[in-house]
C-alpha cells in the first residue's frame, strides 16, 4: 500500500517488526500505524464492551482503537497507540482484548447479546441475588475488566523526573506554535517549545500546503533548526505536556527510548514545567460522523487518512471514499487523486458544494450503511440522486474539527461554544498567564495561525517587559473553513460515537430517557469519553445527540469536565525513582554509617531511618541493649542523634507576632539565647503539634518540630503566612537537612562538650533552657541546653557535612567516660519515664486540656485553635486526662492499646474509660511503667484501674498517677553542676 514517491520517509531504511507473531516490513521513520496500513493490516484490535473488530481510526494521540501491547513478561507494556508508537527494528507488537486469536475473538459473543447489555445493564443486572456479587458477580467483571493487560512482573525499566523554568512555554509546535516560539526567543525569553510528535511541524507535516512558497514541513524544519541554534529556546519533541496546575506549573511526559531498542537509557520522563507564561497551540482534531455502522476497520477520519498519505506515503485503501460536512475533507479527495489513488467519490451532507478535482461527488449525500465484518467493503449512500452502493475499502469521514481545548479546561475553566465552526473553543482566562493561539483558539486557515501565533507571542512577550522583533506573517493557505451541522444518520444499524467504550446513539438517548440529563450524569451512565482517550474524538457529537434528546441547545448542555493527564501517563514515570528499594524513599542520617558500623538494627521514623538500639557483646535481647543505654544516660552520659527532629529557621520584623499566633503560649517575650517549649494547635482547638523554639536573635528564631510532623508543621507556616496572616513580614525556611544535631544527655554531659568545643562551658553561662553559637574545631555550631531524658543535657548542632565526623568524636569521648551511644528505645523509655508526650499522645484527638497544658493556651493574645479550645465540650472533666499508670504487682506487664476499666467492671465498650498510649519497662524504677488517657484523670491519681489487652490476652491491675515518674521537680536537668 506504499505510494512511490510519497512521504517525507520516502527514503527511509527497511525495518522489521512483528504483530500477532507475524513479521513485516516497514520503513525507518513510520509508526507502527502507518506500517501496519502499509503492509495491509486492517484490523488492529477489539472493543472493549461488544469485542467488535476495530480498525486504526486515527492518526495521533486520540486514538480509540488502535491500542496495542509491546514486549513481554516484565518489560510488557499494554495500551501503546500504534498512532504514536515510532518503528524501530525488532519490535514485537500485539493487539489487545482479544482471545483466542484477533479474528477469532470468543468474546465477540456479546456483540450477539448487544440487545441485552444496553447502557447502565451492569446497574440493574448485578443487584439481584445480593448474595452473587462477591462470588459470582465480581469475578467475572474484574476478568473481563481492562483493556491490555500487565505481566504481574516487577518492571526493571528505568524512569526519572525533572524539572524545568522558562518565561514562555508554547505547547505544540504546528504552525502556530512554531512561530509563537520563535517571537518569543527573539525578543530574548527563555522558550521551551514542546510536542508530543517526534518531529515539528504539526499539520504541516501531513499536508501539501505551502509556506512562504515552499513545502510545508521543509518550512517547518528551517524554523526549527533556527530554533535550535538559539541558546535560549530548548527544544522537546516526543513531550505531551498531560496537565496545567497553579502558579503556572505543567506536568509533562518525554517519552525517551519508546522509538528505539535500546534498555540502557531511561523509558520515559516525566517534567514538572514551571513557566511564568504559556502559549496553547494544541491544534485540532477531527470528529468522526455517526452513521450505522461506522466502526468498521477501513473506516478512519479523513485527517488521518492525508497523514497516512503525505507524511508516511500509505494510501490506506485501494478505493476510498470521502463522508463530510465541511470543505477540509474534499482536501483528502484531491491529494488522493494526485497521488494517483482512486476516489470512489465523496459523499458530502450540503447541496452547494462542488468537487475541487477530478472526483465523484454526491450532494446531500448520507453513508447510510456499510459491510464488512473484519474489513470495509462496500457502503450504502443516499444523496441528492437516490441511493446506490459503492465498493471500497476504506471510507475516510469528517464531521469537522474540535479545537484541542482540554488543558485549558484543568483548573475548572469551561470552553465556550462557537457557532462558526461548530465546536468548542477555549474561554479566555481560564488558565492564568496561558494564551491560546492557532487551530486550538478555533482558527483554522495556515495563514491564520501563523498570524496568530505571531500575536500571541507579541502580547506575552510585552507582559513581560521584552520588546518583540518585528516579524513578516508568511504567505500561506488562507481558505475559509465553511462547515454545515451533521452529527448523526438515521438508519439501520448502531451508530457509534465512542469507539473504544461501544457507546453508540441510542445510549445516549436511553440516558436521557432515564433522567440521566446532566452531561457529567450521562457520560458515568453510558461511559461515553470514559476510555483512554477521555472523549477527544467522541466528546462533541455525544453532547449534540444528548442536546437533541433532551431540547436543549449544545451550549446549554455543556461539556463534561477535562481532568489531566491529557493523554495516559503511566505510574511508573509519575513515581520516577520509586520502583524497588526506592518505593518508599528513605532518609539517612549523617551518622548512619557509623551507626551500621556498631550494628545497631535500623527503624523508621517517619521517612528516616533510626537505630533501634546498639547491642554489645554478650547482650541476647533488645532489652538487654535498651537497659543498658538508660542507665547509661542516667548514671555517665549518651550520645543520640536527633537530626531527624524538623528544624525551621523563621526570620522577619514580624516573626515573634507570627510565633505568637501559630503558637498556644507566648513566644514574643522569649529572650535571646533562651529557649522555650511551645505548643500548636489546630484550628479546631486540638493540638497539631509540640517542640521548642530558640531565638538567636532579635528577629530571627529556630523552631523544632517532631519528626514525624515535620512536612505538616512546614505546610501549617506557610498556609498561616498566606492565608491568614499575609500582614506579617516573615519568612521561613525548612533546615531539617542543613544541620546535624545530637543530644549529649547524662550527669557527664558538659564535661563531655568541653573536651570537644573550644571554650568550656559552665551552668552559669549556659543555664537551662540556653542557647547560642559555639565552635567546635573552628567550625561554627549551635548549642542548645535542652533535655528529652529528664537529665542534665545538651543538643549540640552543626553543619551537616560535618555530622558525621562530630557524631564519632561524641561517641568516642562518651565510650570513654563510662557512657556510649543509645538509640529508640532508650530515648523512648527516657522520655516515659519523665512523662514526655509524642505523638502517640498527641495523636490527633486530644486538646491541651487533655494532656494537663490547658494553661499554656494564653488568653492575653489570639493564637490559631484558641476559640475553639475554650469551648465547654474541651474542658469538660468527664473527657479522658492523660496520665501515667504502673502496676500493682510490679512483675506484671503493661501493654500499649489497651483499654481501662473500673474494677470489677466488664470490659465492653460501654465500660470503657480510656486507654494506653505508650509502654516501657523502666530499669530506673524496676517495673513496666505507661502513659494514656482515662476519664477525669487529673483527680484519679491514686485510684486502681483494669487494664485489658483483649487481643494479647492481657490483664493487669494498675494504679493510676502522676504522668511524671522520675524526678517531677525536674533538678537534675536544671542543675548547674555536672559530674
Amino acid at each position: 500500500m506504499r505510494i512511490a514517491g510519497k512521504g517525507l520517509n520516502a527514503g527511509g531504511a527497511p525495518v522489521s517488526f512483528s504483530f500477532d507473531g507475524t513479521i513485516y516490513e516497514g520503513r525507518e521513520g513510520d509508526t507502527l500505524a502507518a506500517a501496519l496500513l502499509a503492509n495491509d493490516v486492517r484490523l488492529v484490535g477489539r472493543s472493549f464492551k461488544y469485542h467488535r473488530p476495530r480498525g486504526i481510526l486515527t492518526a495521533g494521540s486520540e486514538e480509540p482503537n488502535a491500542l496495542v501491547t509491546l514486549g513481554t513478561h516484565a518489560a510488557q507494556d499494554p495500551n501503546i497507540r500504534a498512532t504514536t508508537q515510532e518503528l524501530y527494528d525488532g519490535l514485537a507488537a500485539r493487539s489487545q482484548n482479544a482471545w483466542p486469536s484477533l479474528k477469532r475473538d470468543a468474546m465477540a459473543v456479546n456483540d450477539l447479546m448487544s440487545p441485552f447489555l444496553s447502557a447502565g445493564f451492569y446497574y440493574k443486572t448485578f443487584m439481584w441475588p445480593k448474595s452473587f456479587w462477591e462470588k459470582v458477580y465480581e469475578p467475572i467483571i474484574r476478568r473481563a475488566a481492562g483493556l491490555g493487560a500487565i505481566s504481574g512482573v516487577t518492571n526493571e525499566d528505568t524512569y526519572e523526573k525533572a524539572f524545568a523554568h522558562c518565561d514562555v512555554l508554547v505547547i505544540g509546535a504546528g504552525p502556530a506554535g512554531l512561530m509563537a516560539a520563535l517571537v518569543a526567543a527573539q525578543a530574548g525569553a527563555d522558550v521551551i517549545l514542546a510536542d508530543e510528535d517526534s518531529r515539528m511541524g504539526g499539520r504541516l507535516l501531513a499536508e501539501t500546503y505551502s509556506v512562504d512558497g515552499r513545502e510545508g514541513a521543509d518550512w517547518a524544519a528551517d524554523i526549527v533548526a533556527r530554533l535550535m541554534a538559539m541558546d535560549n529556546v530548548r527544544l522537546m519533541t516526543r513531550t505531551t505536556i498531560t496537565g496545567a496546575y497553579d502558579q503556572g506549573t505543567f506536568g509533562a511526559l518525554e517519552r525517551v527510548t519508546h522509538h528505539t531498542a535500546a534498555t540502557q537509557a531511561p523509558r520515559e520522563c516525566f517534567w514538572r514545567i514551571v513557566a511564568k507564561r504559556s502559549i496553547l497551540c494544541a491544534g485540532a482534531l477531527e470528529r468522526p460522523i455517526a452513521f450505522p455502522n461506522n466502526d468498521r476497520p477501513g473506516i478512519m477520519t479523513a485527517g488521518a487518512v492525508r497523514a497516512y498519505l503525505n507524511r508516511w506515503g500509505v494510501a490506506p485503501g485501494k478505493s476510498v471514499t470521502i463522508f463530510a460536512n465541511n470543505d477540509d475533507a474534499h482536501r483528502t479527495a484531491v491529494d488522493l487523486v494526485e497521488a494517483g489513488v482512486k476516489v470512489a467519490g465523496v459523499i458530502d451532507s450540503r447541496a452547494d458544494v462542488q468537487a475541487l478535482g477530478d472526483y465523484p461527488i454526491f450532494t446531500n449525500g448520507k453513508v447510510v450503511g456499510t459491510k464488512g465484518r473484519l474489513g470495509l467493503e462496500s457502503i450504502t449512500v443516499q444523496h441528492s440522486g437516490g441511493t446506490r452502493d459503492i465498493r471500497t475499502d476504506c471510507l475516510a469521514m469528517s464531521g469537522g474539527w474540535n479545537p484541542t481545548v482540554h488543558l485549558t479546561c484543568h483548573m475548572n475553566g469551561r470552553p465556550t461554544w462557537n457557532d462558526d465552526i461548530l465546536s468548542f473553543v477555549p474561554t479566555d482566562g481560564a488558565i492564568p498567564d496561558m494564551t491560546v493561539a492557532g487551530a486550538a483558539r478555533g482558527v483554522f486557515s495556515t495563514h491564520g495561525c501563523l498570524e496568530d501565533g505571531i500575536a500571541a507571542a507579541r502580547a506575552v512577550v510585552d507582559t513581560l517587559g521584552l520588546d518583540a522583533v518585528a516579524v513578516d506573517t508568511p504567505s500561506a493557505d488562507d481558505s475559509a473553513y465553511r462547515i454545515e451541522p451533521l452529527w448523526q444518520v438515521e438508519g439501520k444499524g448502531r451508530k457509534w460515537l465512542d469507539f473504544q467504550n461501544d457507546v453508540h446513539v441510542k445510549d445516549i438517548k436511553l440516558a436521557a430517557q432515564e433522567n440521566f440529563r446532566s452531561v457529567e450524569h450521562m457520560k458515568r451512565y453510558t461511559t461515553q469519553g470514559m476510555a483512554t482517550d477521555q472523549g477527544k474524538n467522541s466528546n462533541v457529537a455525544a453532547l449534540a445527540v444528548l442536546a437533541d434528546a433532551t431540547g436543549r441547545g449544545i451550549p446549554e448542555t455543556g461539556t463534561t469536565t477535562f481532568r489531566p493527564p491529557y493523554a495516559p501517563v503511566s505510574i511508573a514515570a509519575m513515581g520516577a525513582g520509586a520502583q524497588g528499594h526506592g518505593f518508599a524513599p528513605e532518609r539517612h542520617m549523617t551518622s548512619h554509617q557509623a551507626t551500621l558500623d556498631r550494628g545497631a538494627p535500623m527503624i523508621e521514623a517517619g521517612l528516616w531511618y533510626r537505630p533501634s538500639y546498639f547491642p554489645k557483646q554478650g547482650e541476647t535481647t533488645w532489652l538487654e541493649s535498651c537497659n543498658r543505654e538508660v542507665g547509661m544516660v542516667r548514671n555517665t552520659v549518651g550520645i543520640c542523634d536527633v537530626s531527624t527532629l524538623g528544624k525551621i529557621d523563621i526570620q522577619g520584623p514580624d516573626a515573634a507576632a507570627f510565633l505568637d499566633f501559630v503558637y498556644c503560649n507566648t513566644f514574643s517575650t522569649l529572650k535571646e539565647y533562651r529557649v522555650r517549649y511551645g505548643l500548636m494547635l489546630r484550628e479546631d482547638g486540638h493540638v497539631m503539634d509540640d517542640g521548642t523554639t530558640a531565638r538567636l536573635g532579635a528577629n530571627h528564631y529556630v523552631m523544632t518540630t517532631t519528626t514525624a510532623a515535620a512536612g505538616q508543621v512546614m505546610k501549617h507556616l506557610d498556609w498561616v503566612s498566606q492565608a491568614l496572616r499575609p500582614d506579617l513580614d516573615v519568612r521561613f525556611a525548612s533546615v531539617t537537612e542543613q544541620w546535624a544535631q545530637f543530644a549529649v544527655a547524662g550527669p557527664k554531659s558538659r564535661d563531655l562538650l568541653n573536651t570537644v568545643l573550644d571554650a568550656d562551658i559552665d551552668g552559669e553561662s549556659w543555664p537551662f533552657m540556653a542557647c547560642g553559637d559555639v565552635s567546635i574545631g573552628g567550625i561554627v555550631g549551635r548549642l542548645f541546653r535542652i533535655s528529652f531524658s529528664g537529665e542534665h543535657a545538651y543538643e549540640v548542632s552543626v553543619p551537616a557535612r560535618f555530622g558525621a565526623s562530630l557524631f564519632r568524636q561524641l561517641c568516642a569521648q562518651a565510650e570513654a567516660m563510662g557512657g556510649g551511644v543509645y538509640g529508640m528505645e532508650a530515648l523512648n523509655v527516657l522520655r516515659i519515664e519523665k512523662g514526655f508526650i509524642t505523638h502517640s499522645e498527641i495523636h490527633g484527638r486530644v486538646s491541651a486540656f487533655d494532656i494537663g497544658f490547658g494553661r499554656m493556651v494564653s488568653q492575653k493574645k489570639d493564637c490559631i485553635g484558641n476559640a475553639a479550645s475554650q469551648r465547654p465540650g474541651l474542658l469538660e472533666a468527664e473527657r479522658e486526662q492523660l496520665v501515667g499508670f504502673k502496676p500493682v504487682d510490679k512483675a506484671e506487664k503493661l501493654t500499649a492499646g489497651a483499654h481501662l476499666f473500673v474494677e470489677g467492671a466488664d470490659a465492653v465498650r460501654l465500660n470503657d474509660q480510656g486507654y494506653v498510649t505508650s509502654v516501657c519497662h523502666s530499669p530506673t524504677l524496676g517495673h513496666d511503667l505507661a502513659l494514656g488517657f482515662l476519664r477525669d484523670g487529673a483527680n484519679r491519681h491514686g485510684e486502681t484501674v483494669m487494664m485489658v489487652d483483649h487481643l494479647r490476652g492481657v490483664k493487669t491491675l494498675c494504679e493510676v498517677c502522676h504522668p511524671v515518674f522520675f524526678d517531677p521537680d525536674n533538678t537534675r536537668a536544671k542543675e548547674t553542676s555536672n559530674g
